[in-house]
This record gives structure tokens, sequence and C-alpha cells, in this order.
């Protein structure tokens, strides 16, 4: 390359005049402009994100620990009763809330432009199959599934098992793995519907927010409304209790007589309301355009104080409503504002407990735990539960150890199952060898 000629002063040298170049604006390092341009070009990783999956998947847990374990006569008393009523069926409920709506953000954070839809649909695969294939296998063996019966265990392997109204599919193999079904149908539609979420100007992103939400809320009210179901107020989900006060060996959907039960009905307008996937979309979409707000700079908020004490008393407001909107739809909104301030706060490089490296590491492994937890409580009912009498006392040492137990198997299954097939086959042979050619 040839030097661009030099310009010769007509001064002498000692009076050359030295000309600083324009000063650059001075930009704070923690502006929102700054940091929405960086986010925009670099997606940053989100630690808090990660680190709040492990409350989700604790507070099924704790809800699926109250009416799995059968412990008796603990689970006739009074006690149980009272607590029950402080634990209802929405505790869980909120806790696949959240999954949802965070799997919309992360699933648009993590989309790179000119990824093709046949990549992401290879990453989608990997990562929820392979998980869920042995929850499954380990569910069966565990409850002795008599593989006979097909339309117990076939639906539940291909994730289509919640399309059907019929609780011999939702609940008839690895109970958990119901919201999984919902999970396959958001990463179906995501590429898909991307152009038309990406074709939302910036400023009418908080509109079309809004619009969404009124639609679920439309959505879930049809349902009260028009389908079969309870009308009440009353909370859900209370196990159905056997005679007697000694533990029986096998929880209620992990029964030989479950298995065999050609038809078990369940309510339309609760069905509809929970299980039915296309009903659960629009909450992951809610995610999808809270990252857009983040990641373009119209979410600023950085403080969890007022979206923590919304979702507070949100959740308590389920106590007072049908059941049609309290498994969701009145905790949408502020669980939108905890991921969206939550996502900010780590652009901002906010410190907090979610972010904390060990909460980083159970929110990676919440995922396997979510799935291998009812297989481990079905596991302890049939060798350490059945047959013997328990109280308050023996119900929550057996939850503890099912918690250690289910925590433990699952980083196992994330360090030696997850974590290698992602690195090994998540990317195409053709892009890894183009991202081995260095620059």
């Amino acid at each position: 390359m040839t030097r661009p000629p030099e310009v010769l002063s007509t001064r002498p040298a000692a009076a050359a005049v030295i000309v600083p170049p324009p000063a650059a604006p001075v930009v704070r390092p923690d502006s929102a402009a700054l940091i929405a341009e960086r986010a925009d070009r670099e997606r940053p990783p989100l630690p808090s994100l990660t680190g709040s999956r492990w409350w989700a998947a604790f507070a099924v847990f704790v809800l699926h620990a109250l009416v799995f374990l059968p412990v008796y006569p603990f689970q006739k008393s009074e006690l149980f009763r009272h607590i029950h009523e402080w634990v209802p069926m929405q505790l869980g409920a909120a806790g696949v809330t959240f999954f949802f709506v965070l799997s919309g953000f992360i699933i648009y954070w993590s989309f790179r432009p000119g990824m093709t839809a046949r990549a992401f649909y290879r990453r989608r695969v990997l990562k929820i199959y392979p998980m869920h294939l042995l929850a499954a296998a380990a569910f069966i063996v565990v409850a002795s599934v008599p593989l006979s019966r097909l339309i117990v265990w076939v639906p539940n392997l291909l994730l289509v098992h919640t399309w059907v109204p019929k609780w011999t599919t939702v609940g008839g193999l690895n109970v958990p793995s119901w919201s999984l079904a919902s999970e396959v149908l958001f990463y179906l539609s995501f590429p898909i519907l991307l152009p038309l979420i990406r074709r939302i100007p910036t400023r009418r992103l908080w509109p079309a927010l809004g619009l969404l939400m009124l639609a679920i809320v439309a959505l879930h009210t049809s349902y009260f409304l028009w389908t079969d179901g309870p009308k009440g107020i009353a909370n859900a989900f209370a196990p159905r209790l056997v005679p007697g006060d000694t533990s029986p060996y096998y929880e209620l959907h992990a029964s030989p007589a479950w298995f065999v039960q050609p038809d078990i009905p369940v309510s339309p307008s609760y069905w509809l309301s929970y299980n039915f996937p296309p009903s659960r979309l629009p909450e992951f979409f809610l995610g999808v355009l809270a990252a857009r707000l983040v990641l373009e700079g119209r979410w600023r908020n950085t403080s969890l104080t007022l979206p923590l004490v919304t979702l507070v008393a949100a959740y308590a407001a389920t106590w007072v409503v049908p059941v049609n909107y309290k498994m969701s739809v009145l905790l949408l909104p502020p669980m939108t504002a905890v991921i969206a301030t939550m996502a900010v706060r780590d652009l901002h490089g906010i410190r907090s407990l979610n972010s904390h490296p060990r909460m980083v590491w159970l929110g990676n492994v919440s995922f396997a735990f979510y799935l291998i937890q009812f297989p481990v409580m079905v596991v302890i009912t049939r060798y350490l539960i059945g047959g013997k009498e328990f109280g308050i006392l023996g119900w929550a040492g057996f939850t503890l150890l099912c918690l250690v137990v289910a925590t433990i198997i699952a980083a196992g299954l994330y360090h030696w199952v997850d974590t290698p097939i992602m690195r090994r086959f998540a990317r195409s042979r053709k892009a890894a060898k183009r991202r081995s050619v260095p620059a």
C-alpha cells in the first residue's frame, strides 16, 4: 500500500502548531442507549435469568412433594389440609408460567441473525428430547408401566399427549413432562412467526404487548363462560385419599390401577386453560416481545421492587378468582416485568442472588431436576414410605431426601448427558468446521 504524500508546513519547525483532534462525545458507560446497542450486537449472557429458573423448578417440586408423596396419616390430617391451603396448585402453576414466559425471552435473545430454521430446530430437539426420554424411561422402570398400554406412554414420549383431553394421556407417564408438549409447539412456531414479530416497529412494542395480554384474558374468559368445568374459586388439585392410615406403596399417577383405566375424563375448561398447548402459546410470545423491549432499549427499569411486589399481589389474588384465571393469567404481567427487569440488571452489571455462580449452576440443572423429580418420588414412595406411618416430620424428611437425590441425579444428567450432546451435535459439521477455521 502506498503512503499518501506528506503535507509540509510553510512555518518554521519551532513554530509548528499541533491541532488536537476534536474531542469525542462523552458517553456514560451505563447509559441506556449504549447498553441497548451493545446488547443487540453482542447478546451477552444473562446469569440472573439462568439462576431464576431454579426457583420456578423448586416451586413445582414443593407442590409435587405435597401432592405426590403419599405420607399417611399426615396426608389425612387437619395440618395437611391447612398446609395445602397455603400451598395450592397455583404454586406449581406459577413456576410453569414463569418457564413459558422465560422460554420466549431466552429463545429470542439467543436467536442470532442468519440462523436457519433447521439449525434452530436441531438445537431445540437436542435440548428437550434426550432428557425427556431418559426421565420417561426411568419412570417406566420405577413405576412398572405396562408397555402393552401404548396409549399411556407413546403420546408422552412423542410429546403430543396434552393435545388430547384425557388424563389417560395427559397424566399417563411422567407427569411434569406435560409442559414440554407446549414447549414443542413454541419452538415449532417461533421461526414461522419471527418475521411477523420483527415487523412490529419499536415504537409499537408496548401496544403489541398490551394487545397480546388482552387476547390472553379474552381467551381464558371464553373458556370460563362457554366450556364445562368448575366455576368457583376453590383451589384445585387436592390429593385423592385411600382408606386407612398406612402409607400406600404407589402414588395415584404411578399406581398399576391408573395405567389400566381405559378412559379418565378431565374438565374441558381446566384442560383448555392449563394443558392445551395453543392456549399457552401467547405466554411464550409475551417473553419474545419483552426480549425485544430490552434489546431495543425500551425497557430501562432496574429496580425489582415494584415488579416483585406486584407479583406477590397477583399471586395473592389467585385465591379469589376461578381456576381459568388462577393458573397463569393474573401472574403474566408481573412475571414478564420481573424477567425483563432482571435482564436489564444483568446488562448493567448489577449483581444479585440469582446471578451468583451457585445459583447459575442450579439454574442450569433445573431442567433435568424438573423432569426427574417425579420418578425419584415414586422410588422413595415404593421402597421407603409404603407400608409405614408418618407424620409431618416424616413428610418433611422424605421431601428433603427427594430434593437432594433429584438434584444429584439432575447434576449428573446435565454434566454427562446434556452438555456433551449439545457440544457434539448442536451444530452441524459444516458450521463446526467454519468455526474451527481461524479468521
